[in-house]
């Protein structure tokens, strides 16, 4: 099942097996994300950016890609545009030119052009704060929205991807057959005080201990609280 968003397919995460979590509570959620804070009390996105515009494509080049492949073709492209308006000048073909090495590179090269431009000729050159503002531009969908509120304006929104729904599905913390739904249960479920960085630290377990394939149960933190009923040993 795929999604739609700003002229990009997004493919949506797969729905979890039935019964493969039981939820958590809150007191245990609560326990959860204060082992996260005790081990990295200020986690930071992995996108390499200098301002809320950088990060901002940085973001929407990360779509079906990694964030080391994106890092490794966006200082080029930053030096070349710096702001919405060099990058509108730069125009499509351009850059496309220096993101050939991420997937899907022609449609995210057209979306940077157009929503470059929109920034120009809309909000003055700046990025928006608010995310209906966001989504309505060129190639950015809820994810990126709450990724770019988030990191650029410190609000403390829940963007979900893939590694966010698999862990929060697997370990029962916010189970849901959808990233909206799982969004919505860790905005319930999360204590106020760790909203701000709980994507982050949520993000950070799924790529390097909760992963896809094998997960890495051993080094967990959170091992005696989640509810996975075949962890690794």
């Amino acid at each position: 099942m795929a999604e739609t968003q700003g002229g990009r397919t997004t493919p949506r995460p797969a729905r979890p097996r039935k019964g493969s979590a039981r939820r958590v509570s809150s007191e245990e959620a609560a326990e959860i994300f204060r082992r996260f804070a005790a081990r990295d009390p200020e986690p930071k996105t992995e996108l390499h950016y200098r301002d809320p515009f950088t990060l901002l494509v940085a973001v929407v080049l990360s779509a079906q890609a990694t964030d080391a492949g994106v890092n490794k073709a966006t200082p080029a492209l930053f030096r070349a545009a710096p702001t919405p308006a060099k990058m509108a000048a730069l125009g499509e073909e351009k850059i496309a030119e220096y993101i050939r090495t991420i997937g899907l590179y022609r449609g995210k090269a057209r979306n940077v052009a157009a929503l470059s431009r929109k920034l120009v000729e809309e909000h003055g050159g700046k990025v928006p704060s608010t995310r209906q503002e966001l989504e309505a531009l060129p190639g950015v969908g809820r994810k990126t929205a709450n990724v770019v509120l988030n990191v650029a304006f410190g609000q403390p929104t829940m963007a979900v991807d893939t590694h966010i729904f698999r862990v929060s599905n697997r370990t029962g913390l916010a189970p849901g057959g959808d990233p909206e739904a799982v969004e919505a249960e860790l905005e319930r479920i999360v204590p106020e005080a760790y909203r701000l960085h709980a994507h982050h630290w949520l993000i950070l377990h799924g790529r390097y201990v909760c992963t896809a394939r094998k997960p890495d149960c051993p080094a967990c933190i959170i091992r005696d609280i989640c509810r996975y009923p075949a962890k690794t040993p």
